[in-house]
This record gives structure tokens, sequence and C-alpha cells, in this order.
């Protein structure tokens, strides 16, 4: 299963602080609030992105929560392995939610969230 990007929006958020203003995409700042979006078909490049986040997250406080919001049909069996290993093997908790549709590992990697 392969898939490939055709023009990506990536929406962008400003933020304002005492120092100025500041844009961050999206997902930089899902991911500081501990949220991981997982929103494409799941093969190694996916794979990897999710498993970086996930050990990033673990190394900056590994006794709060992350949530994985999921949207995806799944992929190939390796690589789904290796986000479900990694969210064994971190010491945070994961919450995982359905938005939209899983199937087939999608469906594994939801139902494995605490």
């Amino acid at each position: 299963m392969e898939w490939t990007p055709r023009n990506v929006i990536i929406p962008s958020v400003i933020e304002t602080s005492p120092r100025g203003e500041r844009a961050f995409d999206i997902y930089s700042l899902l991911l500081r609030e501990r949220i991981i979006f997982l929103g494409t078909p799941i093969d190694d490049l996916v794979a990897n992105l999710i498993i970086a986040q996930l050990l990033y997250l673990e190394r900056e406080d590994r006794d709060k929560d992350i949530s994985l919001y999921i949207h995806s049909p799944g992929g190939t069996i390796p690589a789904g392995l290796a986000i479900y290993d990694t969210m064994q093997l971190i010491q945070p908790d994961m919450a995982t939610y359905c938005v939209g549709m899983t199937a087939s590992l999608a469906t594994l990697l939801l139902a494995s969230g605490a």
C-alpha cells in the first residue's frame, strides 16, 4: 500500500507571546499538547514519524498521558507492529481515539490504547 501526498496543505497557527508572534504548523502545536494524529495509511515512513513523536514525548515527561487520534485504513504489518511495540514500550499511558475510520492495523493500534 503506497501513499503519496499530493498538494498537501498544512494549516499554520499564529501564536502571540510577549516576545512577539510566531507561526507554527498545526501538528507541532498538537505535539506540544501531547497529541499525535495518524491520518494516513501506515507505511515505514509514517511509522518512523509516529515512533519518533512517541519517544520524544516520553523523554519530555514520562508521567503525562499521550493521545493518539487515528483515521487510517491500516497499512503494512511491520510498520504497524513497530508503532504497536513502541506504544507498549514507553512509560506514559496512551489514550487512543478513532476519528473517522480505522481498519486493519489501525484498529489494532486503536485497541491497544489505555
